[in-house]
């Protein structure tokens, strides 16, 4: 047994595999199927992975510390809720039994003994029967006594069913189709033991939108809503949606303005209503070093509703978003001089889910097909529940593009229609599209690791926040779909099974969801929840979050992970996880508190060496995740 040591290692299995789809439909097998976890991928608290003794199963056991409190968490996904059978494989080569208590979602379940086997390559078993709720478990097994736990090899327990269901099957899939579900998903995030220290970064200076907002929900601080760094500099920037791009030192401080867009657009700038209208975003060419290019986003209105003509329009548009190319003329200076070019403009017939995030791909290099071309999430304009605009191909609402913007073919002529995009030469289709059926495609990100998958968090209608793997060509199939559920515009107010001949439409369906629990809560009302999408974990100096996609609820503040490695296409939804907030001085906090106010308007951002920042309108401050405290739920 080792000194007492703390580590995790890996990753549990994201979803269960079945061996009958494996093998064919020939092969299904009739009883209940073994499903093993291996030690070495699971959470380890105080133990270490080794090899030295035979007959283990993977690629190791866990040599736990001598120590009371030394364990391991496992996740354990059950199809459904039921009793189950927890097989613990061990070897224990010393005369004494080293007991260990076994939790389930954080409740005491039992004591296993694990006695002693004869010696270290001895391996038996010791089994404990408890109930598993459907979907995600932490099962903990937890030493009580200094001698530690035994050599650890795996869990294991019976699916308890007699085929292979489908892996896409959610938590509802028994209720028949046409009845309303009230939960779609019932399983909540599971608290963490693991704590992001938030140090305060920057607080930014008050701003007002224009004209004068009546809605509450926007007066603000200051609305800034995300951090990134701007290539071939140290500096960090920050966009305001009242009209403000902001540069600040690599350390943090006090923020300088670089560029007043709502003052260089004029009398026609937009900010005063309408949760996202303003100055939304800004994407700085991976060249801007030498190109001094970069790309911004702005909504328009009052004058420019009957001047200008959109690129495309819905009927009766309140808002134009405008989409422009800035060329600074000394990339290094501290504030911007230079020239601007409209690439495009969209109208919207309502003051919600206009243009959203606007990107480069960060894994893409030079010479690469994706190296220089934009993504622009576009959202539904507010018309997706009550018509198919998402699911047109003709109209960019509802979508996500991709355009070259030093192309010259888009029918205006100023930005590019990359040939190698899903539906470029396609009868009827818009080239630029990149994905589509969307209603709120808020914010997206690359995982700078692993498989460089991009993310997007898709803020729902009336249920379902989803983190979405995004590909070419998928249709995510908002307004008849939200999430993987039915969503009936006649019947806006309920969530219905998917039919049984699903896979035949193609749909999309999320990698992770958690659900707004509106049961309780008036059909049409706000229900206080939205998904901010975050990022993969990728950076040095938090070890415990690798390969944890971290995101949150823009409103109330909850920090959440899931694991990269468990967001499986096609599979079950991954485990979510609440990260707790702690303070410097090591106190438990929660963003609302540190924001002063229940409605924090959460974002997060991110510099070039993957480090992770959140932010808050309601009093405008960033704070930097400077480390991490506890241990993670998985």
């Amino acid at each position: 047994m080792r000194p007492s040591v703390r580590t995790s290692v890996g990753t549990v299995l994201a979803a269960l595999i079945l061996a009958a789809i494996a093998a064919g439909p020939d092969q299904h097998r009739a009883t209940a199927a073994e499903v093993r976890y291996e030690a070495e991928q699971a959470t380890i608290i105080n133990g270490v992975v080794e090899n030295d003794y035979s007959g283990f199963t993977g690629t190791g056991y866990v040599d736990s510390a001598n120590a009371v409190g030394a364990a391991i968490e496992f996740s354990v996904r059950a199809p459904a809720a039921g009793s189950r059978a927890l097989v613990f494989r061990y070897a224990n080569g010393s005369f004494s039994g080293r007991p260990a208590t076994v939790t389930v979602n954080g409740t005491v379940r039992g004591t296993l003994q694990f006695p002693g086997t004869g010696g270290w390559t001895t391996w038996r078993t010791q089994t404990l029967t408890t109930a598993l709720s459907a979907g995600a478990n932490v099962v903990r097994l937890t030493a009580t006594t200094r001698r530690g736990l035994a050599n650890i090899d795996s869990l294991s327990y019976d699916d308890g069913l007699p085929s292979s269901p489908s892996p896409t099957a959610s938590p509802t899939a028994s209720v028949p189709p046409g009845t309303p579900i009230s939960d779609p998903i019932p399983q909540e995030p599971i608290r963490s033991d693991l704590g992001l220290i938030l140090t305060e970064f920057a607080q930014f200076p008050p701003s007002a939108p224009v004209p004068a907002p009546t809605d509450p929900r926007l007066m603000r601080t200051a609305r800034i809503n995300y951090l990134g760094q701007v290539p071939g500099s140290t500096r960090l920037f920050t966009p305001d949606l009242n009209g403000k791009l902001y540069t600040l030192p690599a350390n943090g401080g006090t923020p300088s303005v670089y560029l007043d867009v709502a003052a260089t657009v004029g009398a026609n700038f937009f900010s005063g209503r309408g949760l996202g209208s303003g100055f939304g975003f800004v994407a700085f060419h991976p060249q801007f070093a030498t190109n001094g290019r970069f790309y911004t986003t702005h909504t328009e209105a009052l004058g420019a509703l009957g001047s200008i003509t959109p690129d495309w329009t819905q009927s009766g548009a309140v808002i134009h978003s405008v989409l422009t190319e800035w060329t600074a003329t000394d990339p290094a200076a501290a504030s911007f001089s230079g020239t601007r070019r409209t690439l495009l403009r969209i109208g919207f017939a309502t003051y919600i889910h206009a243009i959203q995030q606007i990107d480069f791909n960060p894994n893409a290099t030079p010479g690469s097909g994706d190296y220089g071309l934009l993504y622009v999430a576009v959202g539904d304009g507010g018309r997706g529940s009550s018509s198919t605009v998402p699911q047109q191909l003709n109209v960019p609402h509802g979508k996500i593009l991709r355009i070259d913007p030093q192309g010259t073919n888009s029918a205006n002529g100023r930005y590019g229609v990359p040939a190698g995009n899903p539906f470029t030469g396609t009868s009827g289709a818009l080239g630029e599209i990149y994905a589509y059926g969307m209603r709120d495609p808020h914010r997206f990100s690359w995982d700078t690791g692993g498989t460089q998958r991009m993310f997007l968090g898709h803020i729902g209608e009336h249920d379902i926040e989803g983190v979405y793997d995004l590909r070419a060509g998928d249709n995510l199939g908002w307004s008849e779909r939200e999430g993987s559920w039915v969503f009936d515009r006649q019947q806006p107010c309920n969530l219905y099974t998917l039919p049984a001949d699903d896979a035949r439409f193609g749909y999309d369906y999320p990698v992770a969801a958690y659900d707004h629990n509106a049961a309780n809560i008036p059909c049409g009302d706000d229900a206080g929840k939205a998904i901010v999408g975050g990022f993969v974990y990728r950076g040095n100096a938090l070890p415990a979050l690798r390969g944890k996609y971290v995101f949150g609820d823009i409103v109330d503040g909850r920090v959440f992970y899931t694991n990269e490695a468990d967001m499986v296409r096609g599979g079950a939804l991954a485990p979510l996880y609440q990260l707790r907030v702690v303070t410097p001085a090591g106190a438990q906090t929660s963003m609302a508190t540190l924001a002063g106010d229940s409605r924090v308007d959460l974002r997060l951002g991110t510099d070039r060496a993957g480090e992770l920042y959140l932010l808050a309108k309601a009093n405008g401050r960033i704070w930097k995740v400077t480390g991490t405290t506890g241990v993670a739920s998985r």
